[in-house]
């Protein structure tokens, strides 16, 4: 099957590694590429070998599909006007600043029956599709996700930023169960919206979730442990790395009165490859038609939806959760 002629939207600090993903691509060709700034722009598409687009309608016009990686309070009219002319999008998370224009991004994919991806990276990473096998109904899920303070992504809260990553794995983890509760705190430290926040998501199915960011720690962590009536999940998605202790069958009945008597530790082993690669590989595939979304727009709207929540949980401590 031919290559498929592809384009990426926004190549800054993420959206340059999608052009050089996409440049080394066996199943795709990177047309071109576009930025707002056109030094960034050109230095980009000459890294990759591919074409610098002052006019992205002019590039849209040569593929059959974007990466969009521009900030996110312009993504619905990006990604809106790809879709109109009928171009598969792969929208960086988060899917929009609203549910309005989410709601939009999604109908307009409906509409023109083309794929809408969106960018959450991590159900790529190594580690959490090694645990993906041994999942069996998770009931308490606890994530870290800490970085130091950098300007990129300040024009939102932490919770779109950085939260939304974990917020979209315990969706997915949790099989999609309906939100029931969700209760925050959260403080803004060096920008003007929230730096830190941590939230208690319950869900309809009685599973809990626990859920800390911050873009104000001094180290970067990335930590996700998951516990289900069997055993204990611990991830380090920073490193792509984990350990399953497991109940051992029978334990009890054994009389084993030591941990290794009554856990045994279950290897963790995916293979090895970038966990963005992977997704850029997906996408391809899903506008070839050779698989769905990984990650469709309808989740890429549950974690925005579960985001937005969040945040308003900070800032009216007292009010009830409602489901969207």
């Amino acid at each position: 099957m031919a290559r498929l002629p592809v384009g990426v939207i926004g190549v800054g600090a993420l959206g340059r590694h999608h052009a050089r993903h996409l440049a080394a691509s066996p199943l795709a060709t990177l047309v071109g590429v576009h930025d707002i700034d056109p030094a960034q722009g050109r230095a980009v598409a000459e890294a990759c070998g591919t074409r610098y687009y002052s006019d992205p309608d002019a590039l849209l016009a040569e593929v059959e599909a974007v990466t969009v990686a521009v900030p996110t309070s312009v993504h619905a009219e990006v990604g809106l006007r790809a879709l109109a002319q009928r171009r598969a999008v792969l929208m960086e998370k988060p899917l929009a600043v609203s549910l309005a224009e989410a709601d939009a991004l999604v109908a307009a994919s409906e509409r023109e029956g083309v794929p809408l991806q969106v960018g959450h990276v991590e159900r790529y990473n190594r580690a959490v599709r090694a645990a993906r096998l041994f999942l069996d109904d998770p009931r308490y899920l606890e994530s870290d996700r800490l970085a130091p303070f950098q300007t990129r992504g300040t024009d939102v809260a932490v919770v779109l930023d950085l939260m939304i990553h974990d917020l979209d794995l315990i969706l997915h983890l949790t099989g999609g169960a309906p939100v029931s509760d969700v209760r925050a705190s959260g403080v803004a430290v060096l920008s003007p919206h929230l730096d830190m926040a941590n939230a208690r998501v319950e869900f309809a199915s009685g599973a809990v979730a626990n859920v800390t960011a911050s873009r104000v720690a001094r180290e970067r962590v990335r930590h996700l442990r998951i516990f289900q009536p069997n055993g204990y999940f611990s991830l380090d998605l920073g490193a792509g790395q984990g350990k399953f202790m497991r109940l051992r069958d029978g334990w009890r009945e054994s009389g084993g009165s030591t941990l290794t008597e009554i856990v045994e530790q279950v290897p963790l082993e995916a293979p090895g490859a970038d966990a963005l690669a992977l997704e850029l590989e997906s996408f391809v595939r899903a506008v070839r038609g050779d698989a769905g979304e990984v990650v469709s727009g309808a989740e890429g709207r549950a974690a925005l939806a579960l985001a937005l929540a969040v945040t308003e949980a900070v800032q009216r401590p007292s009010a009830a959760f409602q489901a969207r």
